[in-house]
């Protein structure tokens, strides 16, 4: 319930039309209340009896009548006498729809809600009975879904009773007083009474106010293990020193809040010292070695030389010219206090790095993520390298390494793979799986042509050990290696952070909730500890969520966005935004795909880059786009025009009535959506429309 107001708005203007179509003359309604008052009279004790009963009824058998007898309960039987009629009426029907559920209809149950089953087991776990008291108050998931849900629960039946009449109260006191003020109805002007709107004001605002209050009883619920202090050294405390723990630190100093950044590892994190920069301009190396070599199809030859060590050298100028905006010095001149050591969380306010402790009304763990060594038998004597030691070891080489392997074909397998394969390095690939299993299987198969093209050597099996020199393959296969690289997923850097001692649950990241909170009040996490995507964009806009939220809690919070584009800088390169087929599959979505080949797009054919396409799904009937893939020369790029469009609502129409320079590469956006508008063009209006024209001309 975003907007309240509207919302109230249009609850009156619909209870108005209603009682205009029903009955232009409001006495009507109070000559029924009026005969049902005489007969109650008559019959003491039936009516209220007859009318528990039905009510009883309608809950346990989940009918959508519930809310308008709530109404005319209050109507007829006053604020008091309603509120315990339905409040019991209520919870007994639910408990019995509670029983029906886990004795006689499990199967079918568990079948009909599907992953709401799944996700109210996981709150229940987490939470225990102040889960189902949360869920009563504000009622995100359905009534009826509730009370069948929690039959598949181990929770005890009495339990289910006792907190379902207690949440339900608040919501079930403020119907029964807008059936009161209904009751009191006597012309159409009663309609917009102060009494009536301001029972639906109270409807309105209820559920604000009652997740406010629970947002402070979840608070202290969570946090009564720990003494609170009665003040606190600072505003946050941001532990890791990546883009997330940048970006959070730089918006909490923004907002004049006071502020602490404690970095363990350099300043920038993983993408700066050992990820998107030095490997994208490693790629830019392996690209002007291409250009060099020229290309047949423009009538120009050539031939490269690679300076191994100059490629480098490139390497590291690009993390130095970058790093001045993470360092300490930025830092501290934007009025960040920076720390350096390993933090340890001590309680939901305290913070202990290098015995030094710490508080703070709220923190961020934004600690990134390490390399994943696959536990595979022998490897330690492979001595890998992974990212974080790759950069040292290539630096200190003459020319690019001859024998290669590359564990792990995901995006940054691919990416180093090929670029060192254009420098002039002998790559061997091994993936378990398919190499970009995530992508399209279409744009995964122009990658895996594109490495092979530039002779990347690709397999696909599981190594099961690694002897000297070799990796075995679950097919008794050996492949021999020079050098071994690691590109087998990264892990959230938790160990040792103290979450255990505080309850906060990790696996491979921390757990957070939409808005970045973990289990703990008032501690939250970002990047690629938290996951689920691994991207420096991601992080950056997590830790803006996570920083924003903590700062404003407990009054205002913002949700984390979860469409985010992504790519991988292999050539072609291929960048996506939203659901892939497969995803939407999935999810069960009715959609349509819409797919632009690039070789029709004219900027390139100019260039000879026609491999490659545009893909779009949108709903079903609609231009409203649920994903984009785009895979070619400069698909980061065409791909962020979707990116925007998804994220304010607009729909492939507004892509094609928006002019774009010609010829660019950004008209494949554009053309993919007229490709989207020809196959919806119908046949029987173009012919009228032929008819009309040529009537015009006479």
């Amino acid at each position: 319930m975003r907007k309240p107001i509207l919302f109230i708005a249009l609850i009156a203007l619909g209870l108005a039309g209603v009682i205009w179509a029903a009955d232009p003359d409001p006495g009507a309604l109070r000559d029924l209340l009026a005969r049902l008052e005489a007969w109650r009279a008559e019959h003491p004790g039936v009516l209220p009896a007859a009318f528990f009963g039905v009510y009883v009824a309608v809950a346990a058998a989940s009918l959508p009548f519930a809310v308008w007898m709530t109404l005319l309960a209050g109507a007829l039987f006053g604020f008091w006498g309603a509120l315990a009629l339905v409040s019991f009426a209520s919870s007994i029907g639910a408990s019995l729809a509670f029983l029906v559920a886990r004795y006689l209809a499990r199967d079918w149950v568990r079948a009909r809600l599907g992953p709401r089953a799944a996700r109210i087991d996981k709150g229940l776990a987490r939470d225990g009975a102040f889960y189902l008291f949360s869920l009563r108050l504000i009622p995100v998931v359905p009534f009826f879904a509730v009370n069948l849900a929690f039959g598949l629960t181990p929770m005890r039946a009495a339990t289910f009773y006792g907190v379902s009449q207690l949440g339900m109260l608040p919501g079930t006191a403020a119907f029964v007083f807008a059936g009161t003020q209904l009751g009191r109805i006597e012309s159409l002007s009663d309609v917009l009474s102060p009494g009536l709107i301001g029972a639906f004001v109270l409807l309105g605002v209820l559920p604000w106010i009652t997740r406010l209050v629970l947002r402070l009883i979840e608070a202290r619920r969570r946090a009564a293990r720990w003494p609170r202090p009665a003040r606190f050294d600072r505003n946050l405390i941001v532990i890791g020193g990546g883009a997330a723990g940048l970006v959070a630190a730089y918006v909490a100093a923004a907002a004049k809040a006071r502020v602490t950044l404690i970095a363990e590892g350099p300043m920038g994190g993983d993408c700066l010292n050992y990820g998107c920069v030095p490997s994208k301009a490693l790629i830019s190396a392996a690209r002007a070695a291409v250009a060099a070599r020229g290309n047949a199809g423009l009538g120009v030859a050539g031939q490269a030389r690679v300076d191994f060590p100059a490629v480098m050298a490139h390497v590291r100028r690009a993390i130095t010219a970058i790093e001045p905006n993470d360092s300490e010095e930025r830092y501290r001149g934007l009025g960040v206090e920076v720390l350096r050591g390993r933090a340890r969380l001590v309680d939901p306010w305290t913070v202990e790095v290098d015995g030094q402790r710490l508080s703070a009304r709220a923190i961020v763990l934004a600690t990134g993520a390490a390399p994943v060594i696959p536990p595979i038998p022998g490897i330690e004597t492979a001595a890998p390298l992974t990212s974080e030691t790759l950069w040292e070891h290539l630096a200190q080489l003459d020319a690019p390494p001859r024998d290669l392997l590359i564990l792990g074909g995901g995006a940054m397998g691919c990416e180093l793979a090929q670029a060192l394969a254009r420098l002039g390095a002998g790559v061997t690939l091994i993936e378990a799986g398919a190499i970009l299993a995530r992508e399209e299987p279409e744009a995964a198969a122009l990658v895996r042509a594109g490495l092979e093209a530039d002779g990347v050597r690709l397999i696909e099996g599981r190594v099961v050990r690694f002897a000297p020199g070799v990796a075995v393959l679950e097919d008794g296969a050996e492949v021999p290696f020079g050098t071994l690289l690691l590109a087998t997923g990264r892990r959230a850097r938790i160990e040792g952070m103290g979450l255990e001692d505080l309850g906060i649950a990790a696996g491979p990241v921390i757990e957070t909730d939409d808005y970045l909170q973990t289990l703990v009040p008032g501690i939250y996490a970002a990047g690629d500890a938290a996951g689920p995507q691994q991207l420096t964009n991601a992080a950056g806009h997590q830790g803006w969520i996570a920083a924003a939220n903590a700062l404003a809690a407990p009054f205002w919070r913002f949700r984390a966005e979860a469409t985010i584009p992504h790519a991988v800088f292999t050539a072609p390169e291929v960048a996506r935004v939203g659901l892939s087929v497969a995803e939407a599959q999935a999810q069960g979505l009715a959609h349509d795909v819409t797919r632009y080949p690039l070789a029709d797009l004219d900027r390139a054919v100019t260039e000879g880059e026609g491999s490659g396409f545009v893909q779009v799904l949108t709903a079903k009937g609609s231009d409203r786009i649920l994903g984009a893939t785009v895979i070619g020369p400069h698909a980061a790029e065409i791909l962020s025009e979707f990116t925007l469009a998804m994220r304010h609502g607009l729909g492939l129409g507004k892509i094609l009535s928006t002019p774009h320079i010609y010829p660019s590469w950004s008209e494949a956006a554009k053309n993919a959506a007229g490709r989207w508008r020809q196959a919806r063009v119908n046949p029987r209006l173009l012919a009228l429309a032929a008819r009309f024209h040529a009537w015009r001309r006479g």
